[in-house]
């Protein structure tokens, strides 16, 4: 693999991870019109493992807060308890993902061998996010968001496994959708993409057949460029939950939906 396309990969994948506008349904599109063959599973992992980085990396001191309420108990104070009741939540919103994951990867599988399912995933995200913009929140924090609308934030990660379909934008519309706080609903989004990133991974890499040695530094390389581009946006989408500016991403979904569309018919 080429160290340009380990590169651009890196910079595709570490954008659109965070940013609302589908790392999965890029891909999929910059494979088909820049010519680039499917990245082999090791490569893609790697660039998993940047972006999954950036984030541990950026909420390094909300992780290490969250994590020591789990061993703090004398401590009766209402800010541990509302620490791991946040940790109780994104459980059960990670569980939610992968059974229906699990349940649906062929048929999932599937839907990556399509042009149009991104391109169109990609027009309905565009309105998920449109429409969040114009939700008023009820101002909840994590850890008052109950069971039930974890539940939901997780079947809305689930979505997102269909590409084209954003993660962190369809996770933080249904948080706002769910009454959360919209810099609330964004960092739970973000918290919530460790363990199902680390996740799909582990999964993923029961089906490596052989890592290629020779490659390695140039997977290293797109980790990297993935680390970085996503560190890079991770204040950037927060800004723009927090001032309902989600809606440009929305546009920009639709015109690259529109666009591609076109580009294939046209053929």
């Amino acid at each position: 693999m080429e160290i340009l396309k380990a590169i651009i990969l890196g910079i595709i994948q570490g954008l659109t991870e965070f940013l609302p506008i589908s790392s999965s349904g890029h891909l999929v599109l910059a494979e088909h019109y820049l010519n680039f063959k499917q990245p082999d599973l090791s490569f893609e992992i790697f660039l998993h493992l940047g972006s999954v980085v950036a984030v541990l990396i950026y909420f390094r001191k909300d992780i290490i807060y969250l994590l020591k309420s789990l061993f703090i108990f004398k401590d009766k104070s209402s800010e541990h308890l509302n620490n791991r009741n946040t940790l109780f939540y994104l459980l059960v919103a990670t569980v939610v993902t992968a059974l229906i994951g699990l349940y649906f990867e062929d048929a999932v599988l599937k839907a990556f061998s399509s042009l149009y399912i991104p391109s169109f995933m990609l027009f309905i995200t565009g309105i998920i996010l449109f429409i969040s913009d114009k939700i008023e929140p009820r101002g909840l924090d994590t850890h008052q968001l109950g069971i039930r609308k974890s539940i939901l934030i997780g079947f809305a990660q689930a979505f997102a496994i269909l590409p084209g379909i954003s993660r962190s934008g369809s996770t933080i519309a249904m948080g706002i959708f769910t009454g959360l706080k919209r810099e609330a609903a964004a960092r739970f989004s973000f918290l919530l993409s460790v363990p199902i990133i680390v996740g799909v991974n582990i999964h993923k890499i029961s089906k490596i057949t052989a890592l290629e040695r020779s490659q390695f530094l140039i997977y290293l390389i797109g980790a990297f460029t993935a680390f970085i581009a996503g560190y890079s946006v991770i204040s950037l989408l927060i800004s723009f939950v927090k001032k309902q500016k989600l809606k440009y991403f929305a546009f920009y979904c639709w015109f690259i939906s529109l666009l591609t569309l076109i580009l294939f018919v046209a053929k």
